[in-house]
This record gives structure tokens, C-alpha cells and sequence, in this order.
């Protein structure tokens, strides 16, 4: 318990200092708290970066001078021991949005100077007194949505800037109870093998039931979007899911941990699948494409009541042969 707290806290002073630091010193803050040989897995067209000062370089610093005024606004924060001995270790996990004032252009983005708001979730490893993995996606078509540029076709689900949990209890800063989070990530295990089998044994809803409250939401990424029971979740997301993909492989991830009522995981890829048309209104191409996903879940007594998901879009259509971003960014 002290061990979590103690990475706890170092995540939080690596934060603070991350935050309020001018774009110039930042890489001398991912020095100071990151180890040298730092793995960084992020959102395309990032993906994986090495080392500290190339995060910095490549993805804070510009970030930083786009999104001025920056805030970082939290809904979860958590730890546990990875659930898996490989990798293993221990780890931080952090989920909000970055909010700032959209001044300059970031990825062929153009900037609106408005309010803009960029989703996000991280997930950092602990060693010591330094982070030495890091995997952070973030919702890039979201924020080209704010920007005025629709890069998919339209959404089966809802297109909103997410809110955190209902209950207000996800900034854990302090230690929980073990055995909540022992029983937060049982329930999420069972769900995630209901997922795996796609075997259609029973009706969608039906399985959704057996982990899912009636009232779920589904806090899905923007060209999906968000969706509210397990009525309308199977209508708009789900069932159009498993029936727009074949081939889909085994579920397999790097990291899950619980803590509390919460939970989650990222993989790097989470699975593969060939899509067979249909999905985000695109035709079939026969080509097999990554998942890297995050899932963030809350549990309410003894089903899941939440889940925010991070999908990395930009980099699955790319494995389908379109660019996305380069496409909708050059337009104009």
C-alpha cells in the first residue's frame, strides 16, 4: 500500500511540475522524472517514442504551443500492480482532458483561439523514483472536431466533450480498501471474456447484462461517440462492432490494474480484426488492422456503470490505407 502511494505521489509531483512549467524547461522536467530510456507509447502520428527529452521535443513542447494557458483536468486517478508479471511492476494511471486556448496550429490542425478541449488517458509505470513507461492516447479527432473539420462520416452514437464519473469518486489520492479493487477487476475480467468469445450464444443484450448496468454509458472515442443503456449501446456501438469485423484475434494487453471502483487497461495492439464493412461507414478492404485501445471503467456494486474508451483511430485507418489526419488536414 505505502509503494502505491509513494508512485502515486511521485505521478502527481511529476504533474505539478510538468503543468506549470514553461514550454523551454519541459524537457528538463521529463529529465528529471522519467528514466533515460523512457518507452512512450502514444496516439498516431506519435506512436512509440524513446526516451525522455524526444517526448518533450516531439510531443509536449508543440502541444504546449498550441494549446496555450494549458489545464490539466482530472476525472480518474489511480494505481495498482499490473494484473500480468510481463511487464509487471507498477502503475499510475491518470484520465481528463488538457484544456487550453486553441492559438496555433498543432498537426496541420488549424486553431480557433476558443476554449478546446483534448481527452485524454495515461497509464505510467514506476520504478524507483522514475517513470520509466509511459502509453498515452488522446482523442485527436475529437479536437479536430472542435476545430470545425469532420474527418469521419457520421457518428452512430453521441459526439460530446465527456464528463467524468457520476459518482465523483475518482481521483483516488489516497489508499482504498484491497478488496475493492480485487472485485472491480473480477467483474472487469468477465466482461472482457464475454467480449472475447463473439460467439452469439446468447442475444447482445443479454450477455451485456451479466456485467453491465441497464443504464450503462458508453463513453466512446469521437467517430464512434458516447451511448446510454444497454439497449442503445447494442444498437449503436456494439452490435454494428461485431458485425462490421472477422477475424478477430485473442484480446491481450500490457497492463490492467484496479483500484476501488475503478479500473482499466491499454494494449499496444489490445487485438486485430479485418473489417467487413460497415464500420464508421467505411467499406470492406480485407485488410487485418490493430486495436490499440484504453478502457477506463467504474463498477457500482457488482456490475460496470462506465467506461471511457480511448481507440486510436488515426492509427487504424492508416493500416487500412488512409491517413486520415494528413487527409483532412491538407483540405483547403
Amino acid at each position: 500500500m505505502t509503494e502505491l502511494q509513494n508512485c502515486k505521489d511521485l505521478v502527481r509531483a511529476f504533474y505539478a511540475a510538468l503543468d506549470s512549467a514553461e514550454a523551454a524547461a519541459i524537457p528538463a522536467v521529463m529529465a528529471q522524472f522519467c528514466a533515460p530510456n523512457l518507452r512512450w507509447r502514444g496516439y498516431h502520428p506519435f506512436d512509440e517514442i524513446t526516451g525522455p527529452e524526444a517526448v518533450a521535443e516531439r510531443f509536449w513542447q508543440p502541444l504546449r504551443q498550441s494549446l496555450t494557458r494549458m489545464q490539466r483536468r482530472l476525472d480518474v486517478f489511480m494505481a495498482g500492480d499490473n494484473l500480468y508479471a510481463d511487464p509487471g511492476g507498477t502503475w499510475v494511471c491518470s484520465m481528463g482532458h488538457l484544456m487550453g486556448l486553441f492559438d496555433a496550429e498543432w498537426l496541420g490542425i488549424r486553431p480557433t483561439r476558443k476554449m478546446a478541449f483534448l481527452r485524454y488517458c495515461a497509464f505510467h509505470r514506476v520504478e524507483g523514483d522514475k517513470i520509466t513507461e509511459t502509453a498515452m492516447y488522446f482523442d485527436i479527432p475529437h479536437l479536430m472536431m472542435q476545430a470545425g473539420i469532420n474527418p469521419f462520416p457520421p457518428q452512430t452514437a453521441a459526439h460530446l466533450v465527456q464528463p467524468g464519473p457520476q459518482s465523483h469518486e475518482g481521483l483516488m489520492f489516497t489508499a482504498q480498501p484491497p478488496e475493492e479493487g480485487v472485485q472491480t477487476l473480477d467483474l472487469i475480467h468477465r466482461m472482457v471474456t464475454d467480449i472475447g468469445t463473439w460467439q452469439g450464444a446468447i442475444p447482445l443484450e443479454e450477455e451485456l447484462a451479466r456485467t453491465w448496468h441497464d443504464d450503462m454509458i458508453w463513453w466512446g472515442p469521437a467517430g464512434i461517440g458516447a451511448t446510454y443503456t444497454i439497449e442503445r449501446y447494442a444498437k449503436q456501438h456494439s452490435g454494428p462492432f461485431r458485425a462490421g469485423f472477422t477475424d478477430r484475434s485473442t484480446t491481450k494487453h500490457v497492463c490492467r490494474i484496479g483500484e476501488g471502483k475503478f479500473g482499466g487497461f491499454f494494449g499496444w495492439p489490445n487485438f486485430t480484426a479485418r473489417p467487413r464493412g460497415g464500420f464508421m461507414g467505411m467499406p470492406e478492404t480485407n485488410k487485418v488492422s490493430e486495436f490499440r485501445v484504453i478502457d477506463i471503467y467504474r463498477r457500482e456494486g457488482d456490475k460496470l456503470a462506465e467506461n471511457w474508451i480511448f481507440i486510436d483511430l488515426l492509427h487504424f485507418w492508416k493500416g487500412q490505407g488512409v491517413d486520415i489526419l494528413e487527409r483532412t488536414t491538407s483540405i483547403g
